[in-house]
């Protein structure tokens, strides 16, 4: 029988390398959800369950997704899949912030092609956290949920209404995943955002454990790397990366139409990743393994997580954080400009983690 079938693959050897979130310790590439609940393109069940267990399988344990992925659909999906294995053996994340209501339709233009015909309600006030976690549970068919994050409180979302939603937050959401934290129904609590200054924000407001970052600190932009990230170890609050492709040309390369921050990239973003390009090839590294590369490389990261869709995209995932990068195209690239002179890299944090596999690109890019 084969996975698509039901029968989840066995183990892997443990290769990944792991980072402590309190007391958990995912893998140091976890798996995003968001490409689950039909974003930019449909994806039939089977597939969905597959690529699920692949990452399984390939030692990936920390699994995050949201109310907002396919209105509920990626929840759905990853429930399915999970009931196929022991639930201890996986960290399970998921946000609050949107809860969704059954009795409308969809309202959004967030970019789901499929989902589930439900209408979300952005809610960040105690008792719409409380319904959006327990809407998540029914959902994802589990008891508890290990890590519970505040979804989208930024600039990026909300436009001139994030102070409003940022206070709607702390005075409400905040205090609801305080309270599931302390009653052990989750075991760590953040914000999941687009802005390195709202962590920063947030960090200073309450006691967080985790905070998700995407696109803000990547091998193209490092606005997170001197407040944010020291802020982060001094807090001890282990971040989660995302969006490490910066939605696209990271993994594509300066290609015409290639996305940046899910839109054309301009073309100062294109000479600036060429040059990038460029300096990789010199050193016979694919541009997507340097771009995980260089984000493991920061103490303060706990797990980069990438989204995909195919089980063979897990493998190539795996296999380009796990490939070897050689120091000598991190002097390169400070030498050139293109990195600050002291943003961490593999020869300055500790050895890259080690592998068999040889590395290949990622694909299809937009699923980080």
């Amino acid at each position: 029988m084969s996975a698509t079938e039901g029968q989840v693959p066995a183990p892997l050897p443990a290769a990944l390398p792991r980072r402590a979130v309190g007391t958990l310790a995912p893998s140091l590439l976890g798996f995003g959800g968001a490409p689950l609940g039909d974003l930019y393109q449909r994806l039939d069940e089977s597939t969905a369950r597959a690529t699920v267990h692949a990452a399984l399988a390939a030692g990936i344990d920390l699994i995050d997704t949201a109310p907002l992925y396919g209105r509920g659909l990626s929840e759905h999906r990853i429930g399915a899949a999970l009931r196929d294995v022991p639930r201890d053996s996986v960290i399970l994340s998921s946000k609050v912030g949107r809860w969704m209501d059954p009795t409308l339709p969809p309202q959004d233009g967030s970019g789901y092609l499929g989902g589930l015909p439900h209408r979300a309600v952005i809610d960040y006030s105690y008792d719409g956290a409380m319904r959006s976690f327990e809407q998540s549970l029914l959902r994802l068919g589990t008891d508890r949920i290990d890590i519970l994050l505040i979804h989208d409180i930024d600039v990026w979302t909300h436009g001139a209404e994030a102070e409003q939603r940022f206070s709607e937050a702390m005075n409400g959401a905040y205090r609801a995943l305080d309270r599931l934290r302390s009653s052990g129904a989750v075991k760590a609590i953040g914000i999941g955002v687009n802005e390195a200054q709202m962590c920063e924000r947030f960090a200073h407001a309450g006691d967080f454990d985790v905070m998700m970052l995407a696109g803000r600190y990547t091998l193209l932009e490092q606005g997170a790397l001197d407040s944010f990230l020291p802020l982060a170890l001094r807090r001890n609050i282990a971040v989660l990366l995302a969006g490490v492709f910066n939605s696209g040309i990271l993994a594509t390369g300066a290609r015409p139409g290639a996305y940046y921050d899910y839109r054309a990239a301009p073309p100062d973003i294109l000479a600036r990743v060429a040059r990038i390009e460029e300096i990789c090839r010199a050193h016979d590294v694919a541009l997507p393994q340097a771009a995980l590369a260089f984000c493991a490389a920061h103490p303060a990261v706990a797990s980069i997580v990438l989204g995909a869709v195919t089980p063979g995209e897990i493998s190539r995932n795996v296999a380009s954080l796990l490939a070897p990068v050689p120091s000598a195209l991190w002097r390169d690239l400070k030498a050139q400009g293109l990195l600050p002179a002291g943003a961490p890299t593999p020869e300055r944090s500790g050895p890259a983690p080690s592998a068999s596999a040889i590395a290949a690109p990622l694909v299809n890019s937009r699923r980080e």
